[in-house]
C-alpha cells in the first residue's frame, strides 16, 4: 500500500505523514529538505537557482519512488514527483523565474522519468488557505523560508488547485486543514484516519 501526501508549503504534510506512518506502522519516506544544497540560495534568488533546485528535487524524488516501488513494505510518502513538475517547475516558469529553455529541458527530463513511476494507491491533498500556511511557516521558523513571499504561496495554491482538479491517476482524498489541528487534537487526526480507511479499505476503524 502506498499513500502520498501533497500540499503547499506549510500545509502540514510532514507532520501528518509521520503520524500516519506511526498509526499504520508503515514505512515513512520524507521529503529531503535540510540537506538540499540549493534551497537557501533559491529563496534568496529564485531566477538564478530555479533550474538547479528543480533538477535536484526531481532526481532525489525519482530515486525515492524507485525505492518505494521495490519496497516490500506499505509506505507513507511526504510529497510526490508529480508536484516537482506540475506545481513548482510550472509555477516558476509561468512567473518568469525559469526561462523557457530551462523549463523545456526540465520537462523533457521529467517525461523521460515519469514512465517508470507508479502512482500511489491514495493521494491525500491537504488544502490550506494563505493564513494557515503563513502561520505554520512562521511557527516552524526555518531560516531558509523567511524570504518566501505571499504571492509565491498564492501562486502555488493556484497550481495545486488546478492540478488536483485534473488528477486522474488513482484515488484522491481532499482534506481541508484550515480548521483542523491534528497535532494537538486527537479527534482531528482520528477523522482523517477514518476517511483514509474508508478510501482504502471501505471501512471505519
Amino acid at each position: 500500500m502506498h499513500i502520498a501526501i501533497v500540499g503547499n508549503i506549510g500545509a502540514g504534510k510532514t507532520t501528518l505523514a509521520q503520524k500516519l506512518a506511526r498509526h499504520y506502522k508503515w514505512a515513512l519516506f520524507e521529503e529531503v529538505v535540510d540537506n538540499n544544497p540549493y534551497l537557501k540560495d533559491f529563496y534568496d534568488d529564485m531566477p538564478r537557482w530555479a533550474f538547479h533546485l528543480q533538477v535536484y528535487f526531481l532526481n532525489s524524488r525519482f530515486r525515492q519512488v524507485q525505492q518505494i516501488k521495490h519496497s516490500q513494505k506499505s509506505v507513507v510518502q511526504d510529497r510526490t514527483v508529480y508536484e516537482d513538475a506540475y506545481i513548482f517547475a510550472r509555477n516558476l516558469h509561468e512567473s518568469g523565474m525559469m526561462s523557457p529553455r530551462d523549463y523545456d529541458n526540465y520537462f523533457e527530463l521529467f517525461r523521460s522519468l515519469i514512465s517508470m513511476v507508479t502512482p500511489p494507491d491514495l493521494l491525500i491533498y491537504l488544502k490550506a488557505d494563505l493564513p494557515k500556511l503563513i502561520a505554520q511557516i512562521e511557527k516552524r521558523n526555518r531560516e531558509y523560508e523567511s524570504n518566501i513571499s505571499i504571492q509565491y504561496l498564492r501562486s502555488l495554491n493556484e497550481q495545486y488547485e488546478n492540478w488536483i482538479n485534473h488528477y486522474d491517476l488513482g484515488k484522491l482524498l481532499v482534506i481541508d486543514v484550515n480548521h483542523l489541528d491534528f497535532v494537538s487534537k486527537p479527534e482531528d487526526l482520528g477523522s482523517i484516519i477514518d476517511k483514509i480507511n474508508l478510501e482504502l479499505f471501505g471501512l471505519f476503524k
